[in-house]
């Protein structure tokens, strides 16, 4: 497919990346950040969402960093699965991402701001056009939600990121930077429940890095995936479990991929009190996945009962 075409920007430094955003945002532009590029690409080149301005990120010198306590927004995945100094449960999730090739081009902040996905929006133009438009991407027409139709005041189209759920159990916080400077949020707070707005990032801004607590080597965990192939697709439900060494009571669960955000399940562990079975039920109770990714939401949401008991019981 041809790609639409775009004027690409290349900052060499943070300074120079916010000050390009502040110039396009003072002109009207719309504009895209890039890292890796491995789902933006994709997504040009099916004409969906495209702008007329992309600032990367790539020429941008000390944005892969990789340490147990901090890790860059241009770290790629394949780099943090490989890495010794990663956490080992961010080293498992990022290893897990889609097949070594992409791997090698994804990054980390490209992994967390990974754009929803939905049936009736990740399809060419054409097929879009052919069938009219979705809330997502009406192109001005008002067009309704696919998915659950005569509501189009929330797009619930779903988060597949696989890092995202490690990051929230391991206590995790997101540096945004942009034209009104740095701020620091806590992961758990960074994504919102929409599939459009996605999360909370003000117009330009980006992702800078990713730090955890100090007190993180002593945390270990596992995370679980369903897919349909062992390579390749996106999560169509995964789980992300951690707790201090020898002390089951700090557990903290996460989950992805069944709705338009990942989600810590706080209130579920504490009412578990430490029997996996009931939290497994629990959460299963909480999460509402709908039709629109390859399998279908019962089983999906069936499945997260597995995926808890497997995540919790190493």
């Amino acid at each position: 497919m041809l790609m639409p075409p775009f004027e690409l920007h290349s900052p060499k430094s943070i300074e120079d990346a916010c000050e390009k955003a502040a110039e396009l945002l003072a002109d009207g532009q719309e504009f895209d950040w890039i890292s890796g590029g491995t789902d933006l690409i994709p997504n040009y080149k099916w004409h969906i969402n495209s702008k007329p301005h992309v600032i990367s990120l790539a020429n941008i010198t000390g944005l892969d960093t990789i340490t147990m306590t901090e890790i860059g927004c241009m770290a790629r995945l394949h780099d943090i699965s490989e890495s010794d100094m990663a956490h080992p449960l961010v080293a498992s999730a990022a290893g897990k991402v889609a097949s070594a090739l992409i791997r090698r081009n994804a990054t980390l902040g490209g992994n967390l701001c990974l754009d929803t996905r939905c049936f009736w929006f990740n399809q060419s133009e054409e097929w879009r056009s052919s069938i009219d438009w979705c809330h997502k991407c009406d192109c001005g027409t008002g067009a309704d939600c696919r998915v659950i139709p005569n509501q189009n005041d929330l797009c619930v189209a779903t988060y597949q990121g696989d890092v995202a759920p490690t990051i929230m159990v391991l206590g995790g916080k997101v540096h945004l930077i942009g034209p009104n400077g740095l701020r620091v949020v806590d992961i758990c707070e960074f994504y919102q429940l929409d599939g459009m707005k996605k999360n909370s990032l003000e117009q330009g801004e980006f992702l800078l890095k990713i730090t955890f607590p100090d007190d993180i080597s002593s945390w270990v965990g596992s995370y679980h995936k369903l897919r349909v192939r062992e390579s390749w697709d996106f999560p169509e439900a995964g789980v992300a479990a951690a707790w201090k060494t020898d002390d089951r009571s700090t557990l903290r669960v996460a989950t992805t991929a069944l709705e338009s955000i990942p989600r810590r399940h706080d209130e579920q562990v504490e009412q578990a009190q430490g029997d996996i079975k009931q939290l497994a039920q629990l959460i299963f109770k909480t999460v509402k996945p709908v039709n629109n990714t390859s399998l279908p939401p019962r089983y999906r949401r069936n499945m997260i009962k597995v995926l808890v008991k497997r995540a919790c019981s190493e």
